[in-house]
């Protein structure tokens, strides 16, 4: 695979890097990008050192099977759909396209089915969404999930570099709350981002939307309470929830256990501090809630790990288990009348590759479109168009896909 990480030099993107060493991705070539500051230092794959390239929009529109994005919205807002319209797959770990109803928000393990056949842009969910999920899609599917009430108690290495040396400074006496809105050093603070009107942080409206997307339940009641803690990393949550059926704590159990990228206490319990190098959602100290209908649960992850990295190469490596793969990237220019659908239709038609083509929905501007074709084999494959209305006139892209 032809892969690529904006904001490569960054504690998620450095993590990305080993994240697929770890996870045995077959990588072809590895190209970094970073800020115009971190542009030219050196990162490992392995013992291949690279070189750190300056994003910049002409890399973006490089094609590579997949880009992993973990610099913030707002570069993702500029650079990501560049590289998509690029025939990338681009995978976010911002929070810059989670709420787009267009765009799927995946953790693999619960609606990775929303990638099969999917291009264009991923969104990577938040870190304490991603690990409270993963044990209640279990829930859901034994009980019938209906409310979750959570209170976090977050590292601060989930605002990066900056909030770990914020607390470094800090017990090593320095004054001054750097990046918090109070001394984290030996205090919690319940604030993580800012206020909405309604009295909910950011970080607590994140999960409330993110949890029911991920989910597909729209009904379901979130009420989440976000608190930034003096630890390093690791996230941890005190989960209660209710279901439509009565809880069995043994089955609940026994399900857990067997569940993917789960780990499973009985009997015991796990800190930040024993996390170590986990991918996991650890899920323990499993009781009952205030009714037979209702359970609570301690839940730990790795904020770095399952919360960004981890889950974005889950990401690429379940898109790329589907079989699908980009065989060919062209564009070719209309005639003036693009916006004519027999017009569009038979310039499709004559490209080299195809023997028959059906053009199902066309809208130029309106970003990718899907239409159905067939190679010189009879096999099914599957074109993304956009219409490119920036740098070339009346042009289409085309990817050819091909299981």
């Amino acid at each position: 695979m032809k892969l690529a990480v904006v904001g490569a030099t960054g504690e998620v993107g450095r993590m990305m890097i080993t994240c697929l060493e770890e996870f045995a991705v077959p990588v072809d070539s590895l190209s970094l990008f970073a800020s115009a500051r971190s542009a030219g230092s050196i990162l490992y794959y392995g013992d291949t050192a690279l070189p750190v390239r300056e994003l910049d929009a002409a890399g973006m529109r490089e094609h590579f099977d997949y880009v992993l994005f973990s610099a913030g919205a707002g570069v993702a807002r500029e650079f990501a759909p560049l590289a998509a319209a690029s025939g990338s797959v681009v995978i976010d770990n911002s929070s810059g396209f989670r709420q787009e109803t267009d765009i799927p928000l995946v953790v693999p393990e619960i609606n990775g089915d929303l990638l099969k056949g999917y291009q264009g842009i991923v969104a990577n969910p938040n870190c304490t969404t991603i690990q409270m999920v993963l044990p209640l899609a279990v829930l859901d599917r034994l009980f019938g999930l209906r409310k979750v009430v959570v209170s976090t108690y977050q590292s601060v290495s989930g605002s990066g570099h900056k909030g770990v040396a914020t607390l470094e400074s800090q017990r090593a006496g320095a004054p001054g709350k750097g990046i918090y809105p109070d001394i984290i050093d030996l205090n919690v603070i319940p604030q993580i981002g800012a206020f909405a009107d309604n009295g909910f942080s950011q970080e607590e409206e994140k999960i409330h939307f993110e949890t029911r997307k991920i989910l597909d339940n729209t009904e379901l009641e979130v009420c989440a309470t976000c608190v930034r803690v003096p630890v390093f990393h690791g996230h941890s949550e005190s989960i209660y929830a209710e279901f439509a059926s009565e809880i069995d704590l043994a089955k609940a159990a026994r399900e857990l256990k067997q569940a993917e990228s789960i780990v499973f206490g009985e009997n015991t319990y796990i800190t930040p501090r024993d996390l170590g190098s986990s991918n996991d959602s650890h899920v323990c100290r499993l009781r009952r809630g205030t009714g037979p209908n209702s359970l609570c649960f301690w839940n730990v992850g790795h904020n770095v790990r399952l919360g960004a990295a981890a889950n974005a190469v889950r990401i690429l490596l379940k898109h790329a288990n589907y079989g699908f793969k980009t065989e060919q990237l062209l564009r070719i220019n209309l005639p003036d009348d693009y916006s004519n659908y027999s017009v569009v239709k038979e310039a499709f038609s004559k490209l080299p590759f195809m023997t028959d083509l059906s053009l199902t929905s066309h809208s130029p501007g309106a970003g990718w479109s899907r239409s159905g074709a067939k190679d010189k084999d009879g096999k099914e494959v599957l074109i993304n168009t956009m219409y490119v209305d920036t740098d070339f006139v009346n042009t289409f892209q085309i990817k050819l896909l091909q299981g």
